[in-house]
C-alpha cells in the first residue's frame, strides 16, 4: 500500500513539474530562454514593460501568441519592431514562447478613470445597438479572459495599447484578426473606443 501511495504522489509530482513545461506544444524552457530578450518591452514577468504601449503577455492564450509572432514574421500585421523579432523565430521557437508566455500569472490591472471606465462597461458589456457595435464580451468573455484560440484575453491590458489597437482595427490599418474586430471598431466612436479600453484595464 505504501509503495502504491509513492508512486502515485510521485506521479502527481511529475504532472505538476513536467507537463506545464510542454503546455500548447511547447516548451516553457526553452520559450523562457527564446524571450529573454522580449523582457525589455513586455516585462520579465510578461506584465508591461515601461512604456503602455507594449503589451502585458502574461497569462495569453498561447496560440493567440504563436498566430501574432507569425502574422508579424509574414507581414500580416505591421510592427517594425516585431517584424524584426518575429523574423527569425522557428515555428518551435513560437510555440516556446508561447507556452513561456502563457505559465506566467497575470497581475490584475487597474482603471485610472472610473468615469470613463463606466462608460466603457457599458460597451463591453451591451455594446450599441444604434451602431451594430455587439457586446465586447460576446467574443472576450465577462472577466475578459478570450475564448481561445481566436479571441485573446483583454483583461488587465494596458489601456494605452488596447486603445491603439482599437484604433488601428478602426482605421484598418490591422487587419490580421478576420473581420469581426475590424467591422466592430470600425462602428465605435473614438470616446467608446478610449472608454473600453480604459475598462478592460481593471477588468479581471
Amino acid at each position: 500500500m505504501k509503495n502504491l501511495l509513492s508512486v502515485a504522489t510521485a506521479v502527481s509530482l511529475w504532472l505538476v513539474i513536467i507537463a506545464p513545461a510542454q503546455a500548447a506544444g511547447g516548451n516553457v524552457a526553452a520559450g523562457q530562454a527564446k524571450a529573454a530578450v522580449c523582457a525589455g518591452c513586455h516585462g520579465a514577468d510578461g506584465n508591461g514593460g515601461a512604456d503602455p504601449l507594449w503589451p502585458k503577455l502574461a497569462g495569453q492564450d498561447p496560440d493567440y501568441i504563436v498566430k501574432q509572432l507569425i502574422d508579424f514574421k509574414e507581414g500580416r500585421r505591421k510592427d517594425p519592431i516585431m517584424a524584426g523579432m518575429a523574423v527569425p523565430l522557428s515555428a518551435a521557437d513560437m510555440k516556446n514562447i508561447g507556452a513561456y508566455y502563457a505559465s506566467l500569472k497575470a497581475k490584475p490591472g487597474a482603471a485610472k478613470d472610473a468615469q470613463l471606465a463606466g462608460l466603457g462597461e457599458k460597451v463591453y458589456r451591451g455594446g450599441n445597438a444604434k451602431m451594430g457595435v455587439s457586446a465586447c464580451m460576446s467574443c472576450h468573455g465577462p472577466s475578459g479572459h478570450g475564448i481561445p484560440p481566436r479571441f485573446p484575453k483583454v483583461s488587465g491590458q494596458n489601456a494605452a495599447y488596447a486603445n491603439k489597437q482599437l484604433l488601428a482595427f478602426k482605421a484598418g490599418t490591422r487587419a490580421n484578426d478576420g473581420e469581426t474586430m475590424t467591422r466592430m471598431a470600425f462602428r465605435m466612436s473614438e470616446p467608446e473606443i478610449k472608454a473600453v479600453s480604459e475598462y478592460m484595464a481593471g477588468l479581471h
